[in-house]
C-alpha cells in the first residue's frame, strides 16, 4: 500500500497535476524490541502526514541510505526511548512503596571503582590549562 501511495504521488508530481489527496499515508513496520538487525515486522503502524512532511522524511531516509519505513521506525524508536529516559516523575505502586523506602533509607554502599574514578583528573581540565 505504501508503495502504491508513493508511486502515485511521484506520478502526480511527474505529470504536474495537483495532488489528489491533502494527506499522504506513511506505513511503518514496528518491532517489539529494538535491535540493529532488521526483524520481521510484528505490527503495522499507519501515520497520516502531509506531502511536504513525506518529502522531508524521504529525503532524510535517502541521505541515511535506508528505506523510508526503516528510517521512520528507527527514528521513532529513538525518540520514544529518549522520552522515556527523560522522565522526571517516577510512579511507584503502593504495594512497592515500603520496599522502596527501605532501599532509599539504607546507608550508601562503597564502590571502590567509583572512588578510583572520582580521583582521576578529567581530560578536559588538562586541556584548559594547556597540558
Amino acid at each position: 500500500m505504501a508503495q502504491i501511495v508513493a508511486a502515485s504521488a511521484r506520478f502526480v508530481r511527474w505529470i504536474g497535476a495537483p495532488q489528489p489527496l491533502s494527506l499522504a499515508v506513511c506505513y511503518c513496520h514496528t518491532s517489539p524490541r529494538s535491535s540493529a538487525m532488521p526483524t520481521v515486522p510484528a505490527a503495522v503502524l499507519s501515520v497520516r502526514i502531509s506531502p511536504s512532511e513525506r518529502a522531508l522524511l524521504e529525503a532524510a531516509a535517502e541521505q541515511a541510505r535506508t528505506h523510508l519505513s526503516d528510517f521512520v521506525r528507527r527514528r521513532a524508536l529513538e525518540a520514544a526511548e529518549a522520552d522515556l529516559l527523560d522522565r522526571r516523575v517516577v510512579t511507584i505502586a503502593a504495594k512497592d512503596w515500603a520496599r522502596f523506602e527501605a532501599w532509599a533509607g539504607e546507608p550508601a554502599k562503597e564502590v571502590p571503582a567509583l572512588r578510583q574514578l572520582a580521583e582521576v583528573r578529567p581530560v578536559w581540565q588538562g586541556l584548559q590549562q594547556g597540558k
